[in-house]
């Protein structure tokens, strides 16, 4: 029976690892909180990733390490490259395969879609740590040492997402109140649910095709105002109060909380149409992006 080490316990962590208990698959989920869904075959342990000597000791005898760790938004570059040096480290020594939870932002600011051509080009410090952990982890595998792939997702939508949208607007819009969001309203944006994300995951962690670059993942490509309305519509809620926050707004966040500041280094995500052409995962593994009208459905029966 196929056994998983998945390293985090956000949504899309725990969805992962549900889908691929609920298929009759040995998860062990590893965390500082040792939190995650229960479930017979899911096992979840409390241990700091950083420490290669404990986790190597968990990846033991596990076909496949599924990197779905996220540390503190504004500790990126400082946290991410031990942690995910760690990880494939572990992978190395211990013979698993290797399956990495990415995200968009190592591409930097793009003109068109972005495709499977597109060139880690980012230029800010958050993008050139996630661009260096692939590029870290496709060297291994080109040596020959692991075998590594990457699903990059957009801003994560569905039950349990942490996001702009699922922080800023989705709680405003229940409350009829006013939501001010950091991100143009009217322009086409990649979004993806958490449900997409996990499932392709598994996709890739179970082919023998997919390792070697990276996948984008299944793409919602919607704007603010579209995804907020349609919230609504789900939540039975009025119609959206909507605003961009200025950037004076964003900059007096920013001296109170270090992740407001953050949010500068995407402006060209944010505040210009950013999409992707999920194309090669649809084509190669069946996943298709859900729709948006039945991922805020699952949100609102969650909440």
């Amino acid at each position: 029976m196929p056994s998983h080490v998945i390293v985090g316990r956000g949504a899309t962590a725990s969805a992962t690892a549900v889908l691929l208990a609920e298929s009759g698959d040995q998860v062990r989920m590893i965390s500082r909180s040792g939190a995650g869904p229960e479930h017979p075959n899911i096992e979840r342990i409390a241990a700091d990733a950083v420490d290669l000597a404990v986790l190597t000791d968990q990846v033991k005898g596990a076909d496949t390490v599924i990197n779905a760790a996220m540390p503190a938004y504004h500790t990126w570059p400082e946290a991410v490259p031990p942690l995910f040096g760690a990880i494939l480290s572990a992978a190395e020594q211990t013979g698993a395969n290797y399956v990495m939870l990415g995200n968009l932002y190592g591409y930097g600011p793009v003109d068109g879609v972005v495709t499977d051509d597109t060139p880690l080009t980012a230029t800010g410090p958050k993008g050139r740590v996630r661009a260096r952990m692939w590029l870290d982890a496709k060297a291994a595998h080109d040596a020959g040492r692991v075998r590594v792939t990457e699903v990059r997702a957009g801003q994560f939508l569905g039950a349990g997402a942490v996001s702009m949208f699922s922080l800023l607007v989705q709680p405003k819009v229940v409350a009829g109140q006013l939501a001010l969001v950091p991100q143009d309203l009217d322009l086409p944006h990649a979004y993806t649910a958490i449900g997409d994300a996990a499932a392709a995951l598994v996709a890739v962690a179970r082919s023998e095709s997919a390792w070697g670059r990276a996948w984008l993942a299944p793409t919602i490509t919607s704007t603010v105002r579209e995804a907020a309305e349609r919230f609504a519509a789900a939540a039975a809620a009025a119609s959206p109060q909507l605003a961009v926050m200025s950037d004076r707004e964003l900059t007096l966040l920013g001296l109170t909380d270090p992740f407001w500041a953050e949010l500068f280094e995407t402006y060209h995500m944010s505040h210009r149409k950013f999409t992707v052409d999920d194309g090669a995962i649809r084509e190669t593994f069946g996943v298709e992006a859900s729709d948006l009208d039945a991922v805020f459905a699952e949100v609102v029966s969650t909440s």
